[in-house]
């Protein structure tokens, strides 16, 4: 039996973030000023921050059976990520360019040749996981590894960026909905976040909207508010979400208090914006403690 603080299941990719002074126009040729290459992908990303966190976490997903699926492996396995439910084959490895600007604002290019997983690609009955994180981009395979969940009593959460097949499959069955903007504004049409919120918590009764800088709203069954963001010079805001999303069901299998939850979360995610490149920006538990210590009047 493998037992888990979490189990992540999703989407990988291998990342190229180039730093540039500006963003390309049409027709432009640009020389980036340095390049970072390293694994990627919101699921991989957020087991990469369990573990360095000082959790436990597996990565459950595809990664081609090439160069960057070997380097991507090695790296998930450097970071005592639990590899066995990772799934090797003739497609690609996802891709990642990844344009990261000066002021911390990145643009991001993927390609995915790859089909989803089928459901019964992985077997999960060997698992036993505190939590567990989907990103919906294994549709298939999440909501067989969801049934498992409920099966064990493990707690589940769904990081939905954006409004596709698989998130749209599990916003309303996972036990915490943490989403960004986009899919707040677009999954219920509304103005607003703030509007937005009320119409989320009707589909899942306690949600997260993360805003970037502008901080966080959040809602659940007893209260609801609002959290700043942590001040930061921000070199790269690639990987920000993913940090959240791995140090927030961390902090549910640890049992901890909501507040402490939303702003410990807040602080990996701050702290993954001040290095370049998602992975590599990725901070570990004793930088986090410091930042807090550091920030206390937030």
């Amino acid at each position: 039996m493998i037992n888990l603080d979490v189990l992540c299941v999703g989407a990988s990719s291998f990342d190229l973030t180039f730093a540039v002074p500006a963003h390309p126009t049409s027709d432009e040729k640009m020389v980036a000023e340095a390049l970072w290459a390293c694994g990627g992908g919101p699921a991989a990303n957020a087991a990469v921050v369990v573990t360095r966190l000082e959790g436990t976490a597996a990565y459950a997903g595809y990664l081609g059976a090439d160069v960057f699926g070997d380097r991507h492996l090695a790296e998930l396995k450097a970071d005592q990520v639990n590899t066995d439910f990772i799934i090797r084959g003739s497609q690609a490895t996802p891709l990642s360019a990844v344009l990261a600007k000066p002021n911390g604002e990145r643009a991001l290019i993927n390609y995915r040749a790859a089909a989803p997983l089928p459901a019964d690609s992985i077997d999960f009955t060997s698992v036993r996981a505190k939590v567990m994180l989907f990103d919906g981009h294994e549709p298939e395979l999440s909501l067989m590894a969801l049934q498992q969940a409920k099966t064990h009593g493990s707690q589940t959460v769904l990081d939905a960026g954006s409004v596709h097949r698989g998130t749209l499959a599990l916003a309303d069955q996972v036990d915490y909905l943490v989403c960004s903007e986009k899919f707040a504004l677009d999954f219920t049409g509304a103005a607003s976040v703030e509007s937005a919120l009320p119409k989320l918590v009707e589909n899942n009764p306690n949600v997260v909207i993360t805003l970037g800088a502008q901080g966080l709203l959040w809602q659940t069954v007893v209260d609801h508010g609002h959290l700043s963001a942590y001040p930061v010079n921000a070199i790269d805001t690639t990987g920000a979400g993913d940090a959240f999303h791995g140090a927030f069901a961390l902090c549910l299998a640890q049992n901890k208090a909501w507040p402490e939850t939303l702003k410990f979360s807040s602080a990996v995610a701050a702290l993954t914006c001040t290095k370049m490149g998602a992975r590599s920006g990725l901070p570990n538990r004793t930088a986090v403690v410091k930042f807090l210590a550091e920030n206390l009047s937030i």
